[in-house]
């Protein structure tokens, strides 16, 4: 079964960094677009990060714009999402999917926490 497993969440205070990565289980998703997206408690899962098949093009949500950096290396079938400048209210559960998304393929995500 194919799958998209998240990790690199954490707590951080405000203004830290932390990188996350999403590693699939197999090698097609070298062929697809895929973003990051993330859902705060009682809000929708929103789209924040999305990179094409190649990595030669990226774009981000206004919200996150010149903190987060997404990235992949297609040979490790792995994204990567680099977030600096932390928020309060970058604190969410992150995923990874394809983009546009797949109901198949939602993982546990991973948790990120931004705190003092």
């Amino acid at each position: 079964q194919v799958q998209l497993v998240e990790s690199g969440g954490g707590l951080v205070q405000p203004g830290g960094s932390l990188t996350l990565s999403c590693a699939a289980s197999q090698r097609i998703f070298s062929n697809y677009d895929m973003g990051w997206f993330r859902q705060a408690p009682g809000k929708e899962r929103d789209i924040v990060a999305g990179i094409n098949w190649s990595g030669a093009r990226t774009f981000y949500a206004n919200s996150v714009k010149g903190r987060f950096s997404i990235s992949r290396d297609n040979a490790k079938n792995t994204v990567y999402l680099r977030m600096d400048s932390l928020k309060p209210e970058d604190t969410a559960v992150y995923y990874c999917n394809t983009n546009p998304a797949e109901a198949r393929y939602w993982g546990q995500g991973t948790q990120v926490t931004v705190s003092s």
